[in-house]
């Protein structure tokens, strides 16, 4: 297990698509602050892991506040972020490093709630 990826089955099971799949993945975080300081406290860790993410060739493609949900009753997020890594693998191998688990500690400290979701770019129109 690790910071990022705590359910044994989910980590197996990302770890296994990381052997497979070569190709980039967009990491969708929905996030839920603490009372009291969790939306400062994940800002501390935003601002070390955008480091982090740009040096293993990563980008954030984008960071938002959640203003309304009109379709569905998916929960009460305060924000979202979208990263791109060039792989599974990277990610995995950035989560593991010691300079992302001292940041992670910030965004422990930061959330209540958290889903993320790893997803695979859409082949566009003429693509394979």
């Amino acid at each position: 297990m690790n910071a990022v990826i705590s359910d044994p089955d989910k980590l197996e099971s990302f770890t296994a698509a990381a052997e497979q799949d070569e190709g980039p993945v967009v990491m969708l975080n929905l996030l839920k602050f603490k009372e009291g300081g969790g939306a400062l406290a994940y800002a501390t860790y935003g601002n070390l892991a955008r480091t982090i993410i740009e040096e293993v060739g990563g980008r954030v493609l984008y960071s938002g506040r959640v203003d309304q949900i009109l379709v569905g009753e998916t929960g009460d997020w305060d924000a979202i972020a979208l990263v791109e890594y060039p792989n599974r693998k990277t990610f995995l191998e950035m989560v593991s490093r010691p300079d992302y688990l001292q940041a992670a500690e910030h965004r422990e400290a930061g959330l209540e709630q958290t889903v993320l979701m790893a997803t695979t770019p859409a082949a566009r129109p003429g693509q394979a």
